[in-house]
């Protein structure tokens, strides 16, 4: 029987060993390994979703530990199963792996998409925070605005419990407060429950597909953590970032997405320099010459800018674009700087708890707080941090709208942001052209 560790950061390792693993007699996958997300590692993937081959469950074990892992449970295979790093770090990872003694394997589509039994449209993209969540609100709008009943299916963050996160559906507020949604959660929920679009989440993405596919004319994939589709494209649609020109070429598996894809949208060229949105632009080219490509920006819009200028502010902004996503600036920044805060406060020597540890693992941050929200314990530091900064004034650019879940004791203004196409064709041109639409 070959021995298997799928690593995964509670998302894409789990739909692959269920698409992949879990009625495979042959292999016995003997661990889970997870990155990424914090207070993952010591639980386990239980039986309830494993399946009648695990009647123990799988246990997820801290990535450090998978050199002896492989040797103490003489594993034969390594899947990789997580998103949005460098190649070199891939690499890095399959060097460890061969050299701790197994074989190192990366599943493809192919092998792990699902197909639906409606029409399915996919938004993807090269990196987190390329702006695929406004272009995923655009889409919807589009269709909704020609009669079609919209599900969004969206890539998986179950950080809970598993069992009941198994498949789940979000109408209204009260859905999320009833799963007990984090902010991460919230921040890709929240602006589809604003338009009237369901979406449905969890982590068997086959019993999803088939809720999902009762309510729905037409099924979006809202495609997280520059993960590809979980499911079959019959239009596949992917983001690039000109603030972060070449990752296209260098970025798993952004990288393989910008090759299927359908149509890539260049988005923030109202940002970047006109060299850089031609860079990708030529790489998009070589990296697949028949996909259209329409260029975009997100332009912000901010709530009361009078509270901004000449302020002592703290701006927070989305957590996975400004830590994994490498990202220097959001939404809150841009506004900040564009209406004059006097002061652009530096959170780090103010953080607590599971805040400190973001800063000293991505240093890169500069004077923002990202929204780390990934539980209950995260949520209290983030509040405790917001409120050891002291500020005159908050510019909140997360993707929810913050005071929800946080009780602000100094004024605070929102900044959000949507797509706007620049040019033709426009997106209601090309999906009004899909024959399966």
């Amino acid at each position: 029987m070959k021995k298997v560790i799928i690593m995964g950061a509670a998302g894409r390792d789990f739909h692959n060993f269920n698409t992949y693993f879990r009625e495979k007699e042959e292999v016995r996958v003997v661990a889970f390994t997870a990155a990424q997300i914090p207070d993952i590692t010591g639980r386990e993937y239980p039986p309830e979703l494993a399946g009648d081959l695990y009647p123990e469950g799988i246990p997820i074990e801290a990535e450090e530990d998978l050199p002896e892992l492989i040797k103490a449970e003489d594993v034969d295979e390594v899947v990789f199963s997580y998103s949005d790093v460098p190649h070199q770090y891939v690499m890095e990872r399959a060097s460890l792996v061969n050299a701790s003694g197994a074989d190192f394997k990366l599943l493809s589509p192919q092998h792990t998409t699902l197909k639906s039994s409606k029409p399915l449209i996919s938004i993807t993209a090269v990196r987190t925070g390329s702006g695929k969540s406004q272009t995923t609100r655009r889409v919807t709008d589009i269709l909704r605005g020609v009669g079609k009943q919209v599900a969004v299916i969206r890539h998986p963050m179950p950080y809970g419990d598993l069992v009941a996160q198994k498949a789940q559906r979000f109408e209204t507020y009260d859905d999320m407060d009833k799963h007990d949604c984090t902010i991460e959660e919230r921040e890709e929920y929240e602006p589809h429950i604003d338009r009237g679009n369901l979406v449905f989440a969890g982590v068997d993405y086959e019993e999803i597909l088939s809720q999902a596919e009762q309510e729905a004319d037409v099924i979006v994939w809202d495609g997280g953590n520059n993960d590809f589709s979980f499911y079959e494209s019959d239009f596949s649609i992917v983001m690039a970032d000109p603030l972060r020109a070449g990752h296209e070429m260098t970025y798993y598996p952004g990288n393989v997405s910008i090759r299927m894809a359908d149509l890539v949208v260049i988005n923030k060229v109202e940002t970047a320099t006109p060299d850089k949105v031609n860079e990708v632009r030529k790489n998009v080219r070589k990296l697949n010459p028949d996909a259209e490509i329409i260029e975009a920006c997100s332009p912000i819009t901010v709530e009361d800018p009078s509270i901004i200028s000449d302020n002592r502010v703290l701006v927070i902004e989305d957590g996975p674009t400004v830590t994994h996503g490498e990202m220097d600036l959001g939404a809150g920044t841009l506004a900040a700087k564009k209406y004059g805060a006097g002061e652009l406060i530096d959170p780090e020597p103010h953080a607590v708890g599971s805040l400190k540890e973001t800063f000293k693992t991505y240093p890169h941050i500069p004077k923002l707080l990202p929204a780390m929200g990934y539980g209950k314990e995260q949520i209290e530091d983030l509040n405790a941090t917001i409120k050891n900064c002291s500020p005159d004034a908050v510019v909140i650019g997360t993707p929810i709208d913050l005071r929800r879940l946080i009780d602000f004791e100094v004024p605070t203004t929102r900044v959000t942001y949507e797509l706007q196409e620049i040019g033709s064709p426009t997106l209601a041109d090309v999906l009004s052209n899909l024959e399966v639409l």
